[in-house]
């Protein structure tokens, strides 16, 4: 994806430009999705004049189109956005204060405007999908020392999926 703008799945933080597909539009947005799977569209002015959409609109459009099928509302965010303390921590779900151990402690860069502190939106999406990424691998090394001390098996995790 470009520096210039990042596509962002709206989890928690109500951003300026979040946009959600209302009841109504789901059918419409799921039809747009197919149709943009088979086809390169283009689009057509009030005179007739045809213009083939360039690549990198069509790929966004691909996108925005299959997150809000899928009922997500989403946010389309310049990358060099800087954000307050209070949205960063909104944004990670974690408090204000916590946010500030994690600034001083040098994990997530910032810059101070007079007093405050403000943290660039891409530097705070690295953070995350870096503290996701480590969560996702401390998950599975506990699960397979789980079931190398015969805690936890392959059939359990089988028949605990099966269950709703």
């Amino acid at each position: 994806m470009p520096k210039d703008v990042a596509l962002y799945m709206n989890t928690s933080v109500e951003l300026p430009d979040s946009v959600f597909a209302p009841e109504p539009d789901t059918k419409t947005i799921q039809r747009l999705e197919v149709m943009l799977e088979k086809a390169h569209p283009k689009l057509v002015g009030m005179d007739g004049e045809e213009i083939p959409l360039p690549d990198s609109i069509y790929q966004a459009l691909r996108q925005v189109i299959h997150m809000m099928a899928a009922g997500q509302t989403i946010s389309l965010v310049p990358y060099d956005l800087y954000l307050s303390s209070q949205e960063a921590a909104d944004l990670l779900n974690v408090s204000r204060p916590y946010l500030y151990t994690l600034l001083d402690l040098g994990h997530i860069p910032y810059i101070r405007v007079g007093t405050h502190r403000r943290i660039q939106f891409e530097d705070l999406i690295k953070y995350k999908q870096q503290r996701d990424s480590q969560r996702r691998q401390a998950l599975s090394e506990l699960a397979l020392m789980s079931q190398e001390l015969g805690f936890y098996t392959a059939e359990d995790n089988c028949s605990i999926e099966g269950n709703p």
